[in-house]
């Protein structure tokens, strides 16, 4: 009878959990006090105690404190994670809600005063629901928390400052610098006016109304998809993709052992470069769409074979995800101090991703004026950066250190040793005769695979780089970040799916085998909204990545000359 009763009381006071409606002024106050408050279809959820446990890092759900981030959380995970987040779960919100600027982005919350702490922490106590108790672990979700329920609410004392919070953003830059007669004349700010100008000409108005139909659309073509089948993997294609991996390995191997030392290196790169491809789809769960299954598919690919960190790729790529080309945040286009889309670049940002400031010094400056010649150039480097990336990654432990990720460094790390093995002292060492067989080899080998590269920077460098603010829906803003890239079918398998970024940015765990099919659904959902759809073809995508490096290396050759001028006027006034 006591346990009954224990059981009956921990259900009433997780239902009690459940439907309290938290107000926008108490949730801004848990903010306050630095709880990482999200919501998710309506559920307001605290997951401080699953950030250490995050697969795809903390960065990714730091970008979603105080939003709806409804839209985003599907697209990244499975239904089966989704449901499981209702454990974190401290109440619920009613009708729409306006998103705050969550704290990583500029966001500020002033604390309200806070009562009965310890009264709150004993009625929560043990308030696990009856749905925790009894189903089954999970592989991603069921980790342990320090004070039994991760969702510990506080009561806000309302009081006559109101809590209140910062949602900076350039298009809030731009409207407080109307009458700033300063901003007028900095030719930057002007750029921010300008490119915001024809952003929000050319997409749907930001009003709640508007963006609330292109959500309600987005989740319909969703439920479109999924009923049409298009998530389901078709392993067949898989099979022949490793049929291809395969022959250009023994390939390569063939070519080794007759001492072609060059082609064998082609072979190679060209080997590496279609592995990415299923490592990507691996590393969004759209294979097996099984967490651990398709991870241990992506460790074996990325690492094992190609000597690239997975958990890295996951870290870096799920922040991508949820605030693509955006210049302070996204890390896949802050290549300071070689590349810069967009002239925020020359004034010195702060990478919230990397955690430190983009410096525009003197080496940048210099680099950034020819980076439309060195574009292709520096791109055949390109998978150097990827290992010393992968490497601080894995050193540094930046990846999951609890739950049911946390082996997975350890498997990367074997990974790397098997991979320095068979290419680094197997290739390079034992088979290549000379140090100069050893340097062309590494040289043409990664040269190769700089047509991925292309591929991973086409599909964005040349799109918006606005900051449109909180009110953007989460579709739009993709569409308005990514472009597709039109080729043949039949060259599908060289471009691994990367072909159809903007589909992928909407729907990431569909396999790309079935993008094709997608891609002609998104264009009619694009029509139906009046969001421009970008497609390309693949020259005329280059010309238009090429067009804005060579637009922004042109500013920042009027900026040298600007502040050259200001220079001596402040030398000759002395």
């Amino acid at each position: 009878m006591e346990v009954s009763s224990q059981i009956h009381n921990r259900k009433a006071r997780a239902n009690a959990r459940e439907e309290r409606v938290f107000t926008r002024h108490e949730i801004a106050g848990l903010i306050a006090q630095n709880r990482t408050i999200i919501i998710v279809e309506q559920r307001v959820l605290q997951v401080d105690s699953w950030l250490p446990f995050h697969p795809g890092g903390e960065k990714a759900i730091m970008h979603q404190v105080g939003r709806d981030a409804t839209d985003e959380v599907t697209a990244l995970h499975s239904e089966e994670a989704v449901g499981r987040m209702k454990a974190f779960q401290i109440g619920r919100i009613e009708g729409v809600w306006d998103n705050f600027t969550p704290p990583i982005q500029g966001g500020m919350f002033h604390q309200p005063e806070v009562c009965d702490v310890r009264e709150l922490e004993e009625e929560h106590e043990g308030t696990m629901s009856d749905s925790e108790v009894s189903e089954s672990p999970s592989p991603v979700f069921d980790v342990p928390t320090e004070r039994g329920f991760p969702g510990l609410h506080l009561r806000l004392k309302r009081s006559n400052d109101s809590t209140s919070e910062s949602s900076h953003s350039s298009l809030d830059d731009t409207d407080n610098n109307v009458d700033d007669p300063t901003a007028l004349k900095d030719p930057q700010k002007q750029r921010t006016r300008q490119e915001l100008t024809d952003d929000l000409a050319r997409y749907p108005s930001l009003s709640p109304v508007v963006q609330g139909e292109i959500v309600s659309k987005y989740r319909l073509l969703n439920r479109q998809i999924k009923d049409e089948g298009l998530y389901e993997c078709n392993y067949m294609a898989y099979a022949i993709e490793c049929v291809r991996y395969v022959l250009l390995f023994l390939a390569m191997l063939f070519c080794l052992n007759h001492e072609w030392y060059t082609t064998s290196a082609v072979l190679l790169g060209a080997f590496w470069h279609q592995l990415v491809f299923t490592a990507h789809d691996a590393g969004h769960m759209g294979i097996t769409h099984c967490f651990q299954v398709d991870t241990v598919i992506g460790i074996i690919i990325a690492d094992f074979l190609g000597g690239l960190s997975l958990g890295w790729w996951k870290r870096n790529h799920n922040v991508h995800h949820i605030v693509t080309n955006s210049p302070e945040h996204d890390p896949d286009i802050e290549h300071m101090p070689f590349f810069a889309i967009s002239h925020r670049f020359l004034d010195d940002l702060k990478s919230t991703f990397y955690d430190r400031i983009m410096t525009y010094d003197s080496f940048a400056k210099f680099t950034l004026r020819y980076q439309h010649y060195l574009y292709y150039p520096i791109l055949c480097f390109g998978r150097f950066n990827l290992y010393f990336l992968s490497w601080e990654y894995l050193l540094r432990g930046l990846g999951p250190r609890k739950g049911v990720a946390a082996w997975h460094r350890w498997l990367e790390l074997a990974g790397q040793v098997f991979f320095w093995t068979w290419f680094g002292y197997g290739i390079l060492y034992h088979l290549l005769p000379t140090n100069h067989h050893r340097i062309v080899f590494v040289l043409v080998s990664h040269a190769v695979t700089m047509p991925l590269h292309v591929q991973i920077t086409l599909s964005h460098f040349a799109m918006s780089t606005s900051d449109l603010g909180q009110a953007e829906s989460f579709p739009q803003k993709m569409l308005r970040t990514t472009m597709d890239v039109d080729c043949p079918a039949w060259l599908d398998f060289l471009h691994g799916g990367l072909q159809f970024q903007a589909v992928h940015h909407l729907y990431p765990r569909i396999p790309r085998h079935n993008l094709r099919r997608c891609q002609k659904l998104v264009m009619q959902f694009c029509e139906d909204t009046g969001i421009p759809y970008a497609l390309y073809g693949f020259e005329q995508g280059n010309r238009q990545v090429i067009s804005r490096m060579s637009e922004v290396a042109n500013q920042a050759r009027i900026l040298a000359e600007c502040q050259r001028a200001a220079s001596k006027d402040y030398l000759s006034f002395r």
